[in-house]
C-alpha cells in the first residue's frame, strides 16, 4: 500500500541527543521477535520507579496519546544501532519523526523500516513545537511526495529526502525489494560480464 501522506496529532518531545537506549531500554530487548516493544517505548520517560505513569510526560497526556508524529530534538536516535528503537516507535503508533538532525545509523534503520524521518531547520522545528504545545488538537500534515510539512497554522516547510529512501517509504519497500526491482539490470550485467570474461564462469 502506497504511503504518500501522514496526517495527525504531533507530540512535542524536544529532548536533545535522545538515544536508542532511552527510546527502547535494554531490558525490553530480551525477545526473539518484535512483539511487545510498545510496552518499552520511552519507558523511563513514561513511568516512574514504581511503574506508575508520569503525569509530566507528554505521551501520557490525553491529547497526545494517539499521536502519529513525534517532534524531537537534535541528534535524535544516537547511541547503539538497535532496530528495536524504530520498531518500538512504530508499535507506539508513530509514522514519522521530525527533528533538526538524526543519528546516521538510526536514520538508515528508520527509513529502511518505513518510519519516515523529516529533517527541518531549528527555527522551523520551533514553530511546530509551539503549535503542538498550544494547539494539540490541530493536526500536522506531511506530504511525502512533495516533501513538505504543513503546520497547524498553515505554514509550509520543505524537507530533503533522497530518491531511494523516498521510494522505499512511499512504496513500502525494504532493501531486498529495492534490489529485486533492479533484477533485470543485474541479470543483464551478469550475462554481459561472463560473455566478456568467460573464464570467470568456471571458477
Amino acid at each position: 500500500m502506497r504511503l504518500t501522506e501522514i496526517h495527525g496529532t504531533a507530540a512535542p518531545l524536544p529532548i536533545e541527543n535522545l538515544d536508542t537506549d532511552q527510546i527502547m531500554p535494554k531490558q525490553f530487548l530480551r525477545i526473539i521477535g518484535k512483539a511487545g516493544l510498545k510496552d518499552g517505548l520511552l519507558y523511563d520517560l513514561r513511568f516512574d520507579a514504581q511503574g506508575e505513569p508520569r503525569s509530566d510526560c507528554v505521551l501520557n497526556q490525553p491529547e497526545y496519546r494517539d499521536a502519529r508524529i513525534l517532534i524531537g530534538g537534535s541528534n535524535f536516535g544516537c547511541g547503539s544501532s538497535r532496530e528495536h528503537a524504530v520498531w518500538g516507535l512504530q508499535q507506539g503508533g508513530f509514522e514519522a519523526v521530525i527533528a533538526p538532525s538524526f543519528a546516521e545509523i538510526f536514520y538508515s534503520n528508520a527509513m529502511n523500516n518505513r518510519l519516515l524521518l523529516v529533517q527541518l531547520e531549528r527555527d522551523e522545528i520551533d514553530v511546530l513545537l509551539h503549535d503542538a504545545a498550544t494547539q494539540p488538537a490541530a493536526p500536522l500534515h506531511i506530504d511525502i511526495e512533495r516533501q513538505t510539512v504543513t503546520s497547524a497554522t498553515g505554514r509550509v516547510f520543505a524537507f530533503p529526502l533522497g530518491a531511494r529512501h523516498k521510494q522505499m517509504v512511499v512504496e513500502g519497500m525494504d532493501t531486498i525489494d529495492l534490489t529485486l526491482a533492479s533484477l533485470h539490470d543485474i541479470e543483464a550485467f551478469e550475462r554481459d560480464h561472463f560473455a566478456r570474461h568467460s573464464w570467470a564462469a568456471v571458477l
